[in-house]
This record gives C-alpha cells, sequence and structure tokens, in this order.
C-alpha cells in the first residue's frame, strides 16, 4: 500500500514508503544517539511507541527516554509507551516461532490496533537472535516474510542489531531482507535488498543444500 501518513524524519534522511529498517550499531551509546530523536519525535507527534529490549536493559531503557524529557510514567500509564522483554517478546516457551511472530506483528500494527494513535514507531533489539543458540536462518527468513505486514501498514518499525555479535553472513543476510538500512548513523536506501520472494527462494534453496 502506499503510505497515507507524512514521511517521518529520520537518521538524515526519512522514512517514506518503506519503513522497516535495519539499523547496525556497533554500541549502545552509538545506538541511543541515533534513535532518542526518533522516539522523542513520535511522543511529539502522538505515535505509539513499542520498543523491545534486552531483558537486562529495561529500566536503562527508561532512564535515557526520560533524560530527553519524556514522562515514561505518563505514557506507559496511558499505553503510548508500551517496553517488552524481547526473549519474551520472540521466544515465548522458548521457542522462535516464524509464524505465530507474522501473527503478532500483524496484531501489533497500527492498523489494527484499536487505541487512536495514528501509527506505531517499533524498535526492536534483535541480540537474543544470538544469545539464546543461533536463530540466524529463521529470524533471516522471518525478516523478509514480515515485510509484507508492514507493506500494508503506516508503521515504522527499526530492528537493530549490534555488529560485535553477529557474523559477517548473517549482517549479510540482514541487509538483504529489509529495504532501509542504517550504517554509521545515517539512513539510506538499502542497495542489497532482496525482494522477498527471491530471497524466500534462495535462502530454502540454500538450506536444502545443508540438509542434503
Amino acid at each position: 500500500m502506499n503510505k497515507t501518513t507524512p514521511a517521518i524524519p529520520f537518521a538524515g534522511s526519512t522514512l517514506d514508503q518503506n519503513r522497516h529498517v535495519c539499523a547496525f550499531f556497533n554500541n549502545e551509546d552509538e545506538e541511543y544517539r541515533t534513535l532518542l530523536p526518533f522516539m522523542k519525535d513520535g511522543f511529539n507527534c502522538g505515535h505509539k511507541a513499542i520498543h523491545v529490549v534486552n531483558p537486562d536493559r529495561r529500566e536503562d531503557h527508561l532512564q535515557r527516554l526520560a533524560a530527553t524529557g519524556i514522562d515514561t510514567t505518563a505514557a506507559q500509564q496511558s499505553g503510548q509507551l508500551d517496553v517488552r522483554i524481547n526473549t519474551e517478546a520472540y521466544l515465548r516457551d522458548g521457542r522462535f516461532d516464524q509464524d505465530r511472530m507474522l501473527e503478532a506483528f500483524e496484531q501489533l500494527a497500527s492498523g489494527n490496533a484499536r487505541e487512536g494513535f495514528p501509527l506505531s514507531r517499533i524498535v526492536c533489539r534483535m541480540d537474543w537472535v544470538v544469545e539464546r543458540g543461533s536463530h540466524v536462518d529463521d529470524v533471516v527468513e522471518f525478516e523478509a516474510r514480515v515485510n509484507a505486514v508492514w507493506n500494508r501498514h503506516e508503521d515504522a518499525v527499526i530492528c537493530t542489531y549490534h555488529l560485535p555479535k553477529f557474523g559477517g553472513e548473517a549482517v549479510v543476510d540482514i541487509m538483504r531482507t529489509h529495504p532501509m538500512v542504517i550504517i554509521g548513523g545515517i539512513l539510506q536506501q538499502n542497495p542489497f535488498f532482496v525482494p522477498p520472494d527471491e530471497f524466500l527462494r534462495e535462502v530454502r534453496q540454500r538450506r536444502a543444500s545443508r540438509t542434503s
């Protein structure tokens, strides 16, 4: 669908028609320098904020938001701010289920929500992919598939990956599943993006070759 809400300023550029982003950072300070202005702008615009963070970083995340002038208590009470733990969001019962997550994100999408927010800004920290057993193959397949969800909605979705935690092959596959990318703190159209159907054929052939 064509996005009808205004383009969103972010990381030296704008999110317009394509709003599914992979963002690569070296550390948390670099990540928050890039993300906090985007997050605060979302609160000012009346957008819903859904932040999915590492299990031990929830309080630190709230403190960083508060330091920018966001009243996190009021925002949580009003429903504008929803902070979740990534292992609980993605690894229910200790496993990653692509179909369950596609359904979960469809339900989270602002087009299906009934809270009155024009759109959501969803930021997901993806460390869990490598920290509790490697889910990389399943996750890159999921990241390709979930484009179909976000193409139907207005929401901005930022998947953040810390480069020291991921190998080069994984980083390449992650880049190939997102139409937008942040590298060096700058948002840009992703020249390595592969249409989902094409990428899914390739990754499934690769998986079959490994099995055989």
